[in-house]
């Protein structure tokens, strides 16, 4: 064996025992940085190509899908003592879905019917008329850069063209501001299917520390 080829195997072995056995800061930090790679090149587009969309994983950035009481509030309720459940969830939110059409019975079946939390992780599928229905999470491009993840609570079809509009679980009506009450087939990024609790925190404290005072991520 040529003493190059010695060399070489012998700066591999120490790489890869620095990698995987080394305790020292550096090791983890280069260990951070390859998954981080690993999971932005390669998973994360190989999911996305399995899944039929570029955002096959979302994190939760608002408290706007929540059921629990947010500065006090829910459903532009101001409440002082709120006990967190389904049932209290309809008591003060439900007239507003009922006024729609959709009965608590039918809010039940929903997927996420409890709705899901700031930091939680979001898997996506393919969002496409025939697979999209009211009820279902659905996470579309609004009129800002972070897309919105919200309910759809109606869907309809003008001149072969397919149309939706969706509601934060916690906010208190459905906003045109935002750009949610006619979302066309073109800003559909992908439909809620798994929720994984907390993952997204590591996003939002990242997120948190970088962004200019006074950004606030769109809910």
């Amino acid at each position: 064996m040529s003493s190059d080829k010695k060399k070489i195997e012998s700066h591999a072995k120490r790489v890869w025992k620095f990698f995987w056995d080394d305790d020292s800061v550096w090791s983890w930090l280069l260990n951070i940085v390859v998954a981080i790679v690993l999971i932005k090149f390669v998973v994360y587009p190989l999911l996305g190509l399995a899944l039929g969309t570029s955002y096959p994983i979302v994190a939760v950035v608002s408290e706007s899908m929540e059921h629990s009481l947010y500065n006090g509030a829910l459903c532009g309720n101001n409440l002082v003592d709120y006990q967190e459940s389904f049932d209290n969830y309809w008591k003060y939110c439900g007239d507003w879905y009922e006024q729609r059409g959709i009965t608590k019975e039918q809010f039940q079946k929903f997927s996420f019917k409890n709705g899901f939390n700031k930091g939680d992780v979001i898997l996506l599928w393919k969002a496409k008329p025939d697979n999209v229905a009211v009820g279902d999470i659905l996470i579309f491009q609004g009129n800002k850069p972070q897309p919105i993840i919200h309910r759809v609570i109606k869907g309809w079809n003008t001149d072969g063209k397919y149309y939706y509009q969706t509601k934060g679980d916690h906010n208190s009506d459905s906003f045109p501001a935002i750009l949610e009450d006619e979302i066309g087939e073109e800003r559909l990024l992908g439909k809620g299917l798994i929720r994984i609790p907390y993952l997204g925190w590591l996003k939002i404290l990242f997120v948190d520390l970088v962004k200019p005072l006074g950004i606030n991520i769109q809910r």
